[in-house]
């Protein structure tokens, strides 16, 4: 039987001790979720403020995706919200890259090449089909700001999620 499959008694009851492949994928998704959040936020305040936008806009700008236009008239609640709606999505794209991670194995084997070419993935995802469905403030194209936010999810979302996923260690088993 594959070990997967296997499940094997706790030492000290009849629980089923956890299965290594779930311990896999609870930490991809858990360091690669964290790590994008925080890697994707962090450069997305850093760059975007050096235009001149400040932090507390930024983040209600994500919660506008929810609430529309009177996002910015929420203050810090927003701005939480936002900042909530920004590790959801983050932790949302982990768990997709695990799931066909499964089915793919590039993904894992090549976590450079998959990890670039997702967060591009990610990137034109949210910016075609997730921006334009959602309330938030439609901006016209601007290249620089394209080239801008492929670099930021390439390097801040796409690689880390890609190499939390090719570094998950499964538990061993009791």
């Amino acid at each position: 039987m594959s070990p997967r499959l296997v499940k094997t008694r706790a030492a000290s009851g009849p629980e089923a001790a956890p299965l290594p492949r779930k311990t896999a994928a609870f930490g991809a998704i858990l360091w690669g979720g964290f790590a994008s959040g925080v890697m994707d936020i962090t450069a997305a305040l850093a760059i975007y403020g050096s235009f001149g936008l400040k932090p507390l806009r930024l983040l209600q700008g994500i919660a506008g995706g929810l609430l529309g236009p009177r996002t910015y008239e929420g203050g810090l609640a927003t701005a939480f919200l936002g900042l909530l709606c920004h590790f959801c999505i983050a932790f949302g794209a982990a768990a997709v890259y695990f799931v066909y991670s499964q089915k793919l194995p590039f993904l894992v084997r090549r976590p450079l090449a998959a990890g670039a070419l997702y967060g591009a993935f990610v990137y034109f995802f949210m910016n075609r089909i997730i921006v334009p469905l959602s309330r938030a403030t439609q901006y016209p194209f601007s290249l620089k700001m394209v080239i801008i936010g492929l670099a930021i999810h390439i390097c801040c979302v796409g690689l880390p999620i890609s190499l939390a996923r090719r570094y998950a260690k499964p538990a061993s088993a009791p």
